[in-house]
């Protein structure tokens, strides 16, 4: 265990079960239109788990409830042992977040992008510098330290964005379409940076629609117009679809939802 500095707590570790988030008919509506309906979900601690389907399904509005930026309409979600109604600022402290726009500071170095968010994230002093050096050095961030953040590439923007996602040592790791736009030997070096935090016991919720992607994660839950369809490991999607492929599940989900040929 880290040693813990003066300042509020950043971590805390509270699920003493294997499973990182437990949901119970989680619902949510705007008006009329209902976004995500009687969501039954588990995922593991430790596990690298997708969420996929088309756009407008209901993967962005179910992240923002479990990550404690939107209260579910009715239901129950428990995320890293938080409650998402009355505990949202706790998970919030337990987790990290990364999109594909990255959250970065263009004015910023690579150094100052990280300590900025490290500090966020409660860290200070002695503490703070040490995590630091240590994002830097395992993400091969050292060469560009002291690089303004807006003349990086794709690749280089998405190591710093996990360095930053990732300061505070979250027990979770939310990635919302992370490799949009990056090279493919980017996207496979950041691959193997995830299995790296998951063999370590972060859980890993992303959500892609690159199918190689998809195929990686250790179990995929799909979702078309708010309903969950399909859970499972790729092999027991593609039997319960009947299927060759997951990109042929996708293509058909999109299909459907869409109401057109694709």
């Amino acid at each position: 265990m880290r040693k813990q500095s003066n300042a509020p707590s950043a971590v805390r570790t509270p699920q003493s079960s294997g499973v990182a988030v437990s949901t119970t008919r989680l619902r949510k509506t705007f008006g009329s239109l209902v976004a995500v309906e009687s969501l039954d979900l588990e995922i593991k601690r430790g596990e690298v788990f997708g969420l996929l389907g088309p756009n407008g399904s209901g993967k962005t509005t179910t992240i923002r409830m479990l990550t404690g930026l939107m209260q579910p309409t009715s239901g129950e979600a428990i995320v890293v042992g938080f409650d998402v109604r009355r505990e949202a600022e706790a998970i919030r402290r337990n987790i990290g977040y990364m999109s594909q726009r990255f959250g970065l500071y263009d004015d910023l170095t690579i150094t100052e992008n990280i300590r900025f968010y490290a500090g966020v994230y409660g860290l200070v002093g002695a503490e703070r510098e040490a995590r630091m050096a240590e994002l830097v050095d395992e993400l091969g961030l050292a060469e560009r330290a002291g690089q303004l953040a807006r003349t990086l590439s794709g690749g280089w923007k998405q190591r710093l964005a996990l360095a930053c996602a990732t300061a505070h040592r979250p027990a979770m790791l939310f990635l919302d379409e992370p490799t949009a736009g990056v090279d493919p030997a980017a996207r496979r070096r950041f691959w193997e940076i995830i299995y790296t935090l998951a063999g370590r016991g972060t859980t890993i919720l992303v959500t892609t629609h690159y199918m190689d992607e998809a195929e990686r994660c250790e179990r995929l839950a799909f979702l078309s117009r708010g309903h969950l369809i399909g859970v499972g490991t790729g092999q027991e999607i593609l039997e319960q679809f009947k299927m060759p492929s997951i990109e042929d599940v996708f293509i058909e989900l999109q299909r459907r939802d869409e109401g057109v040929a694709v």
